[in-house]
């Protein structure tokens, strides 16, 4: 599994993933569940919207972008636990038939001074569409475990 831990990790390191394809019916059954708006419900109700489309929820991209992660080479020992964000937008509207995958790029890396056991990697995630275009980025902390002794 090549799990890494917190001395694993430095500034600038990129980790990839492989793609997923974003399907019209998942996107709509994402909605109707989670976000039912009618713009990532409905055809007509989407082209009369700021969308101009049919377009995913941003909690279904984030949801995406969760699997793309995890299923990715970045693999933190103890699994990918966030402590918060410190920024996270959605750029542009992920569309049926869309093909996602992410970058993630560390940017820091600190121990923790009251948990000696663990600390926080910072990395910013970048969900492209195929065209390499980016439909949402974030820039999270993750508790990492250190190197047990």
């Amino acid at each position: 599994m090549n799990e890494k831990y917190l001395e694993d990790f430095a500034a600038g390191q990129i980790y990839g993933s492989g793609c997923i394809t974003v399907e019209e019916d998942r996107i709509k059954t994402f909605a109707a569940e989670f976000d039912p708006q009618p713009f990532h419900l409905d055809e007509d109700s989407a082209r009369r919207s700021i969308f101009g489309g049919l377009a995913a929820s941003g909690w279904h991209t984030a949801a995406l972008t969760m699997r793309l992660l995890v299923e990715s080479d970045f693999k933190p020992a103890g699994g990918i636990i966030g402590a918060g964000f410190d920024e996270f937008r959605w750029p542009l509207p992920v569309r049926p038939g869309d093909q996602l995958h992410v970058e993630s790029e560390v940017l820091d890396v600190r121990p923790s001074k009251s948990r000696p056991h663990q600390g926080l990697v910072k990395v910013r995630t970048t969900t492209k569409n195929q065209k390499g275009d980016a439909v949402q980025v974030s820039v999270g902390n993750l508790v990492v475990p250190r190197r047990p002794a």
